[in-house]
Parts: structure tokens; sequence; C-alpha cells
């Protein structure tokens, strides 16, 4: 499994603030906004990460992640030239997934709630055996200003819709998916919606019509924020400062999410926390290595494991 986070766009809702800065690398209170989708495609396993952004930006992603290895990822980069729908990823993308099976985050949601982990790998369990392809539902009171997901008595998704003026149900798609190997050839027959852009519901609708499509819903006890406006920014970050302040951990440490699930050694871990020192941010990876001497086998988790999002 692949995992994509597309990073592009102008982020014109947030201007001036963008104007000469991508939106993904805003801070959301103490670390770029891109650490939170990324911290999601690492919960659920996936070690290979191409972000897509704008030619101007992706400098900067290199410079700070550069290949991955220090987080024991393997990331490239693509340049989207300009935003054409979310789908683009896919054929932006073709060549590097090279037939794999794929997760795609939008670079400005942000994912918490306790079983994140187990949620996201067990989505892309599913995939892997089975094919087919998952989405993540949230319920919201505003469901006309996202894509809207209806279902049947027992449970099956029945109506897919993008910003309906009359919605059909409270669930919103949330930005990330899980799609098989089939993915880039249906991303490549889609046509732009009146908006004049490629649709993901167009693309979800495809599995809902050949009932390969999974539902997993985000319930009470989960948290999903999208930053795509100053007042959501300001709101993402009080939410991560209040979960820190209160319970202690960080929320998309990305150093102790690659420890503790065994991506990075003891001594990278303690390297790169040594190195950020003087942060609460340098403490939870110390902290991780020393709740946790040596990292379990890949794909275990510790009772008590403090990984939310």
């Amino acid at each position: 499994m692949k995992g994509i986070i597309l990073a592009g766009g102008s982020g014109t809702r947030l201007h001036p603030a963008t104007l000469v800065v991508n939106k993904q690398l805003l801070p959301v209170y103490d670390k770029p906004m891109i650490y939170y989708p990324l911290s999601a495609l690492m919960l659920a396993g996936i070690r290979e990460i191409l972000i897509i952004s704008s030619p101007e930006y992706l400098p900067h992603y290199r410079t700070l992640f550069g290949d991955g290895s220090a987080l024991g990822l393997q990331i490239a980069y693509a340049e989207q030239p300009r935003p054409e729908g979310l789908p683009q990823a896919f054929t932006i993308g073709r060549e590097w997934i090279a037939g794999a099976p794929v997760a795609l985050v939008l670079g400005d949601n942000i994912f918490f709630g306790n079983g994140l982990s187990s949620m996201l790998r067990r989505a892309v369990a599913r995939i892997q055996e089975g094919g087919g392809a998952t989405i993540f539902s949230y319920r919201v009171d505003d469901p006309e200003r996202y894509g809207v997901i209806a279902f049947d008595a027992e449970g099956r998704a029945v109506s897919i819709e993008e910003k309906p003026e009359q919605p059909l149900s409270n669930h919103a798609i949330t930005g990330l998916y899980v799609f098989d190997a089939e993915v880039c050839d249906h991303a490549a027959t889609l046509t732009p919606s009146p908006r004049g852009e490629l649709e993901i519901t167009d693309l979800a609708r495809r599995y809902m019509d050949t009932g390969t499509l999974h539902v997993e819903a985000m319930g009470r006890g989960f948290a999903w924020l999208d930053t795509g406006t100053h007042d959501s920014l300001l709101e993402a970050a009080e939410f991560v400062r209040t979960i820190q302040h209160r319970q202690g951990i960080q929320i998309a440490c990305l150093e102790e999410i690659a420890y503790l699930q065994g991506f990075i050694t003891r001594d990278a871990a303690e390297t790169r926390g040594k190195a950020l020192a003087k942060t609460a941010y340098s403490r939870a990876i110390l902290t991780a290595i020393d709740e946790a001497p040596t990292p379990l086998p890949f794909g275990e988790r510790r009772t008590g494991d403090r990984r939310r999002g």
C-alpha cells in the first residue's frame, strides 16, 4: 500500500497568509499542517509516500522531509501544475503508484481519535485482501458544504453527492480515501463536473455502483478537522493545544509514531528528539523512548499505546 498527500492549491480562502507560502506549510498550533495528514498515513502502516504540490512549493517540502529516511519512510514528490480536482492525484501519480493500491489524504485534513490506527489498518488490509475502496464518513451539522453519503436501512451506501443543496444525510465524506489498484484507470476516465473539476465523489460512486465501496464511520470519540479557512485553522490549533495540554501527549509527532511502529531505531529517534530540545515535541519523542525501550515488531501495539492521531 502506498500513500499520497495532495498538498496543492492556491489557498485563496487563506489569503493574504498564503500569498507566499503553501497552505499545508502553515502551522497548526506547534507543527506544520502537513504533519497531521502524514501522521495518518504512518498510523495506517504506509511507508511509501508521494507529496503532490505546486512546483514553487516542492523545494520547501524537500527541505522539510528530504527523502523521508529520517522517519523510516520513502518520500517522493510530484508537481501539480494547476488544481483540477482531487482525482488528479491519481493521474499525476500514476507512474509512481505503479499498479499498487493507494491511500489519498488531503493535506489540510486532521484526524484524531482513540482507535484511529486500528481503523486505518483495517481499511488498508481490506483493500489489500479484497480490492474495492474505503471512504471515511463523519457526521456534521452543515453537510451541504461537503461530499455527502447516504445509507439504506441496512447501512449500505446508496447515494453520494458533491455539496448538495438538499443533503440526504448529515454524513460528510472526509479527506481520506483508500483505493485498490484499479483507481488510476477509473480516474483516467472521469470527466469534469459543472464546477470544472474532477470530483472524488464521482470516483467513489464508481465503486459504490459495483458494490465494492466500504464506508468507515468516524463516530463519537473521533475528530475530523479541515483547515481551509482562517476560522477553521484557528479552531484546529485550539483543538490540538487543548488535547496536548490536557493529556500530555503530542498529536502527529512523526518521530514518536515512526519509533513506536518500528520504522526507525531508538538511536535515530533519540538523535531527533535531542535536536529539537526545549520543545514539547522533543519531550514526546524522548518519552516514547523511555516508555518503550525497544519498538514492537511492525504492526503490533502495546497496551495503553498513546498514538491517537
